[in-house]
């Protein structure tokens, strides 16, 4: 299996650089993978019963929600970390800036990173190594160009000209600060992909407003 895509010409003359160019983009299948099938997947991996499976996977949701509300951060070895994001209202008055100020909450999200060695080169007589980071969940995905119009289209995540539509990818060092907007904690390296609003954190926001 493979993530598909089309090619699709930009014609937003916005952008000159961009214009009249070609750009792959991505396609996903109208069906949603769910979690019958995600404890399916995983008993064909592991020595446990489906029922078990599916059992602790409808617990996990509760799980994550229980300690993002204690404000907790939450690591998932091979998957990443969550946390709590949110956006507020900007005020003259530090006095004035309370938790009434908070407009919204979100979920944000940073993938669990990997570095991979790519090669090596030489520096002052010495070998160094040629890294790159590669994000776990999709370090293996490969692609595949699909003529089939039935699937969904999603032209928001189409890198065109050097930026994403889906908040454009803010490099490895975390933080997409947009107006008056609050982070939800401090701390984290992550790569910022497309996040909405988050102030202090890289991450991506999984609860769009």
């Amino acid at each position: 299996m493979s993530q598909k895509y089309i090619k699709t010409q930009n014609k937003n003359s916005f952008n000159l650089k961009s214009y009249g160019k070609y750009y792959a983009q991505p396609v996903y299948d109208q069906k949603f993978i769910e979690t019958d099938e995600i404890a399916d997947f995983i008993q064909t991996q592991a020595t446990l019963k489906r029922s078990d499976i599916k059992a602790s996977l409808d617990e996990l949701g509760a799980a994550i929600k229980h300690f993002l509300e204690l404000g907790q951060k939450i690591r998932l070895a091979g998957i990443g970390i969550f946390k709590v994001g949110f956006s507020s209202i900007g005020v003259n008055k530090k006095e004035d800036c309370t938790a009434a100020t908070i407009t919204s909450r979100r979920v944000l999200f940073q993938p669990e990173v990997e570095r991979i060695v790519v090669g090596s080169a030489e520096k002052d007589g010495k070998i160094i190594q040629k890294y790159v980071n590669a994000k776990t969940l999709v370090k293996d995905v490969v692609f595949e160009e699909t003529h089939n119009n039935t699937m969904n289209l999603e032209p928001e995540e189409t890198e065109q000209g050097g930026g994403s539509g889906n908040g454009g990818n803010g490099g490895n060092t975390g933080g997409n600060t947009g107006g008056n907007t609050s982070g939800g904690s401090t701390g984290g390296n992550g790569d910022n992909n497309g996040g909405g609003t988050s102030g202090g954190d890289g991450g991506e926001d999984l609860d769009k407003d």
